[in-house]
């Protein structure tokens, strides 16, 4: 579902450190959810903390590397856990990949060590964390990466927006806004910021 040959052209596929995080895309409100009939056997109920609590459709799961560059990004129903959805990713990716709290876990950091992936989140608040405070600043920064590029895809190309009546048209529509996006960042690439996707069009 991503631009391949645009991304490895790019030097995406070649990075060490990778960056995670998940969107909703939601097909209707909550209170509208008894009343759509799309994509009945998909669709579940399903919770975002930071966009809005509980709503009904999808979750994309999006993997960009620290140059901000989209290399991977899957769709689950909107109870996929975050988790599970990770090892699609592990095929294509080593060293480091950095996500929000809810990666953190032990095993999963284990299981992932052996695929050479190392694993980094930050901690909750009530355990200890014995990184330097440094360590978590540039943490911290890094990860806001991935969130810059969510809001772009969903501000910028609408893609929390499902308009489309059947899943192959679903997944067509995604496959263009991840698409626009690689295409504005190559296009960009010069730039000392190739995300400041504006300055490409002149009023």
């Amino acid at each position: 579902m991503i631009p391949v040959a645009l991304a490895t052209q790019l030097g995406a596929f070649s990075s060490d450190i990778h960056l995670i995080d998940g969107l909703p895309i939601p097909l209707c409100s909550f209170r509208r959810a008894a009343g759509c009939h799309l994509f009945p056997d998909l669709a579940t109920y399903g919770y975002c903390a930071a966009k809005r609590p509980t709503y009904y459709g999808f979750h994309g799961h999006l993997l960009v590397t620290e140059t901000v560059i989209i290399t991977g990004f899957c769709l689950t129903s909107a109870n996929g856990t975050e988790r599970e959805a990770l090892w699609d990713f592990v095929p294509s990716i080593k060293g480091l990949l950095i996500g929000d709290k809810g990666y953190l876990s032990a095993p999963l950091k284990a299981e992932l060590q052996q695929y050479g992936i190392q694993l980094d989140t930050p901690c909750r608040s009530n355990m200890q964390d014995l990184r330097s405070p440094n360590y978590l600043k540039l943490l911290q920064r890094t990860r806001r990466l991935s969130e810059t590029v969510i809001g772009q895809l969903s501000e910028r190309f609408s893609i929390e927006k499902v308009w489309a009546r059947d899943f192959w048209h679903l997944i067509s529509r995604l496959n263009r806004k991840l698409l626009a996006h690689t295409v504005c960042y190559w296009l960009n690439r010069h730039s000392p910021d190739p995300l400041q996707f504006q300055f490409l069009v002149s009023p």
